[in-house]
């Protein structure tokens, strides 16, 4: 397990950052961290010789941001309606936007938002984490972006993305 406790202690901070941009919160960022350490913990015998162990990890991670939205207490709202648009007027009012957009946004929608460009990631590499064809990954960015789209407007979408 010292192999465990290693792996762990390096990669905490990479997880807990991709945990915070998918859920735009620190404390439910601790929650995904906690809860995918936690399973790789059950199944580490199997998993560590897995030939790309971070792109596992970070697959883990993923899912399990997805997969909560089952849960009864995820649909648990503190406001009736979040406002429909959201303008930004600096960079830090910007990436607050971002937030509450992509919150706004269905899970794997926000997932592959997340993975593509927030990371950088492939679309052969974010279809490989998320277990899906990367016709789906392609279908799922452009549905993502037109819903970014309408939150925040075409021109603060563009800019972000600078359209891959």
């Amino acid at each position: 397990m010292d192999d465990y406790i290693e792996y762990v202690t390096a990669r905490l901070p990479a997880l807990h950052r991709l945990a915070y941009v998918l859920s735009g919160d620190a404390h439910r960022a601790d929650d995904l961290v906690q809860q995918t350490i936690t399973t790789l913990y059950v199944k580490w015998a199997k998993v560590r010789r897995a030939e790309y162990l971070d792109r596992y990890v970070r697959s883990m991670l993923v899912n399990t941001f997805i997969d909560e939205r089952r849960l009864a207490w995820a649909r648990v709202r503190l406001f009736a309606e979040p406002p429909e648009r959201i303008a930004p007027d600096s960079d830090q009012d910007e990436r607050t936007a971002v937030r509450h957009a992509l919150a706004r946004v269905p899970r794997r929608q926000q997932a592959v938002l997340v993975l593509r460009f927030f990371y950088d990631l492939p679309v052969t590499e974010v279809a490989e984490i998320l277990g899906v064809a990367e016709g789906t990954v392609k279908s799922q960015t452009s549905h993502g972006l037109a819903a970014l789209r309408r939150l925040l407007g075409e021109q603060t979408v563009a800019a972000l993305t600078k359209e891959r």
